[in-house]
């Protein structure tokens, strides 16, 4: 199954990458590569094994979890869309996956 990260998610990648570098920009970067490999990992093969998000509530956009981040993705016929990468102490906003088909 192929999977496509939509530009949200790769803002969203960036931001985590810039908070952490803060501290240590070797980490930040190893950190987001740590993401992306165990998102692409994960879901090349199990693209049901992410559970439905709460806020949504639609059987085709779930998550999976990473360290403290929520990954939340599209099942698509052809592929896997990575809709955004945020913390999961907070809550899925709408406008984060608004007009991602």
């Amino acid at each position: 199954m192929k999977i496509r990260w939509t530009q949200e998610a790769l803002d969203r990648l960036l931001e985590i990458e810039a908070f952490i570098s803060l501290d240590s920009p070797e980490r930040a970067l190893k950190f987001v590569n740590d993401i992306i490999d165990h998102t692409e990992k994960v879901l090349s093969d199990r693209i049901r094994l992410g559970r439905m998000v709460a806020e949504i509530s639609n059987p085709n956009i779930r998550e999976i979890i990473f360290k403290k981040y929520r990954i939340i993705y599209r099942l698509n016929k052809n592929q896997v869309e990575i809709l955004t990468v945020f913390e999961g102490h907070r809550l899925l906003r709408i406008d984060e996956i608004e007009g991602k088909k």
